[in-house]
């Protein structure tokens, strides 16, 4: 939802944007506020390697699943059967060549969220000669004297 133009914000990480549609939509549903963390941390963390995984089984699960969908993590792991009847349920009709200009077209607007994740490297396979802000270089450049 993040990605969408009704659900994304000026400055916010697309994951960010979808985490606060859901838990808006939840929260007007009634849902008890432990619900709504939960949901919030699953869609927020659903791209973060290295934290998610440690998470609440639903935020790993979400994060697995993402992950086996768009990068085939996991992939040696599903059986011959159980490969063909995703692909029957679920074709992935040029999933490849378009799920990069998906990603991008959801947060070209705002390419500074991508500081510090990996969808700098979608800005960096779209927009030719794109400059990735670098950590060192902003501790480096920090106004703090020395």
């Amino acid at each position: 939802m993040g990605l969408t133009k009704h659900y994304s914000s000026k400055d916010k990480r697309f994951e960010v944007d979808g985490a606060n549609a859901a838990r808006d939509f939840l929260r007007s549903n009634g849902l008890p506020k432990e619900s709504l963390q939960l949901v919030w941390d699953t869609i927020a963390l659903h791209t973060t390697p290295g934290i998610a995984e440690y998470k609440e089984p639903e935020v790993a699960l979400m994060y697995s699943g993402v992950g086996l969908d768009v990068m085939g993590e996991g992939y040696e792991h599903l059986s011959a059967e159980n490969r063909a009847e995703i692909l029957s349920a679920f074709p992935r009709t040029d999933f490849k060549k378009n799920i990069i200009p998906t990603f991008f077209s959801g947060f070209e607007h705002k390419t500074e969220t991508t500081f510090g994740n990996m969808k700098a490297d979608v800005c960096a396979y779209m927009i030719p000669g794109f400059h990735r802000k670098n950590f060192c270089d902003c501790i480096l450049h920090s106004p703090w004297s020395e």
